[in-house]
């Protein structure tokens, strides 16, 4: 791989390594990283308008809009009673929980290994990347 001075291209590459390093710790499973990550994120939060989930996530609303039709597809998860009926409400269906529970100990194997490359050093990087987020327009 040619090296870069760029951010943009190796924060990019970067992405793309530890994504495909979580999806082969994932392979099996039926879910990807997005997937998994999505589910994660609509179990902590609980029934979300997708607005909202959207903004948790930090993705446009667009974006997650498709992804979880997908995951709506594949049964994870299910319309949801919201407080406005204009807007879209979702939650984790019964089949969305038990992927997470099915996936969760390969992800913790994951991220153990990554907790051991990175050693002492996670912190200051989670650091950094909590400010590079901070430049979102």
């Amino acid at each position: 791989m040619l090296p870069t001075v760029c951010a943009c291209t190796k924060l990019r590459r970067s992405a793309r390594a530890v994504t495909a390093f979580y999806d082969a710790a994932l392979d099996g499973s039926g879910l990807t990283t997005p997937q998994f990550s999505l589910l994660r994120l609509l179990s902590r939060s609980g029934p979300c308008s997708l607005t909202r989930f959207a903004e948790h996530t930090g993705h446009d609303r667009t974006t997650i809009s498709r992804t979880v039709g997908a995951l709506g597809k594949l049964g994870l998860v299910q319309p949801a009673r919201g407080e406005d009926r204009r807007e879209r409400t979702i939650e984790l269906s019964p089949a969305g929980h038990d992927a997470i529970a099915r996936s969760t100990p390969a992800w913790e194997a994951a991220e153990a290994r990554v907790d051991a490359l990175l050693g002492g050093d996670r912190a200051a990087l989670f650091a950094l990347l909590d400010r590079i987020e901070d430049i979102r327009p």
